[in-house]
């Protein structure tokens, strides 16, 4: 009777053995940021080692087509279609290590079941059926469809431990910390981004830059107090820029440059007056254009981190109505009463900027943009509404 008991128990040791090694390994793929523009954030996808078929899969949320029907249009309006693709780790892998991007994977300590059941919904979710969503920068992309595919797998186990912890990082600081190296960009997001974009992020949102959903998994406990991260490999070595350190703006600098672009422009006026309001009149048609994007975006799009920007009162498409006038300066010509209407209506929008900002709950971080731009604002308000001699 004994020696049945130790047989069977050796049996059960045996089959539960077998069932372990014969469960995939489920990693976390970080992939560092590129030096394209798309490739600025990073990436994530999740790697499925699966012994029972001898396979390395790829799961990558990161795929769009750009040759389907209406993807522009699509997301100019901010409703941008990606899918999730599966495929060979390798295929997926070698891309970065042709690019020079860095790459970690972190092996993660799920049970046999956890780790079935998380494979079987991803080859679920990869099905042609399934594979498509409605991507978001900042709320739905490659990375928070990896931590939520994590979190799902450990029972929502991940989401408390993240969710009322912050950095005190905002989608902002985020986007334009990681798209600096490309000026074009950071300028884009800094001025593009309204206030919604400022509100401070837990860890949880802050998983949506894949590093830094790296950091957080690299924390995170199971349960019974064990890592969840069991082994984390370096599979390819990054030889490119490193990833953007943190920084931020020195509002007193921005107000210096204005200060001193207010100034020389005065000079310069006072010297040559057709050729500064040739000047004038470029800076009107810059603060037109964006201004008008920025409207549109606010009153014609889905993208609602770029709604009720109060860059606006900076940039104003009133400028449009300018432009006229700078004309007739150029020839040397009296601009009119409707340039000075609509001059003195752009003059105190930048003048309510600062108050804006000062009265909102979550100011819109725009401070150094009111410091550079105000004092050019009332430069050149003074030079044509103030009576002439």
């Amino acid at each position: 009777m004994q020696r049945a008991r130790r047989l069977l128990i050796g049996l059960c040791a045996l089959f539960f053995a077998l069932a372990a090694q014969a469960a995939p390994r489920i990693g976390v793929a970080t992939m560092q940021p590129g030096e394209i523009f798309f490739e600025r954030f990073g990436h994530n996808a999740i790697v499925v080692d699966d012994p029972a078929t001898n396979e390395t899969l790829s799961y990558n949320f990161g795929f769009f087509d750009m040759e389907e029907a209406g993807f522009m249009g699509r997301f100019i309006q901010g409703d941008m279609r990606y899918y999730l693709a599966r495929l060979p780790w390798r295929d997926d892998l070698q891309y970065y290590l042709d690019s020079g991007r860095g790459v970690r994977i972190q092996w993660l300590d799920l049970t046999p079941a956890q780790a079935e059941a998380m494979a079987a919904a991803l080859a679920e979710n990869a099905k042609p059926e399934n594979a498509r969503y409605r991507y978001d920068y900042f709320t739905d992309n490659c990375a928070t469809r990896v931590r939520d595919a994590v979190d799902r797998a450990l029972g929502g186990a991940l989401k408390p431990q993240l969710v009322s912890r912050s950095q005190g990082n905002t989608y902002r600081n985020e986007a334009v910390r990681l798209a600096s190296p490309a000026s074009w960009m950071w300028l884009g997001f800094d001025i593009g981004l309204g206030p919604a974009s400022d509100m401070p992020l837990s860890r949880w949102e802050d998983a949506y830059v894949p590093m830094r959903l790296a950091d957080s998994l690299r924390e995170a406990r199971l349960p019974d107090g064990r890592p969840l991260v069991l082994a984390e490999d370096e599979v390819a070595p990054h030889r490119i820029a490193p990833e953007p350190a943190e920084f931020a703006f020195v509002w007193w600098r921005w107000l210096l440059a204005g200060l001193a672009i207010a100034a020389l422009w005065s000079l310069w006026r006072s010297r040559a007056p057709r050729s500064a309001a040739a000047a004038a009149t470029l800076f009107w048609l810059a603060s037109a254009t964006l201004g008008t994007v920025m409207l549109l975006v606010w009153l014609g799009t889905e993208h609602r981190f770029g709604w009720a920007n109060r860059n606006l009162l900076l940039l104003s498409p009133l400028c449009w109505l300018l432009l006229p006038g700078g004309w007739r300066l150029l020839r040397g010509r009296a601009p009119g009463r409707l340039f000075r209407i609509a001059l003195a209506t752009v003059a105190v929008g930048a003048v309510l900027a600062p108050f804006a900002h000062w009265v909102a709950a979550v100011p819109q971080a725009n401070g150094h943009w009111i410091a550079l731009l105000l004092p050019i604002h009332a430069a050149l308000a003074l030079a044509w509404l103030r009576p002439r001699p």
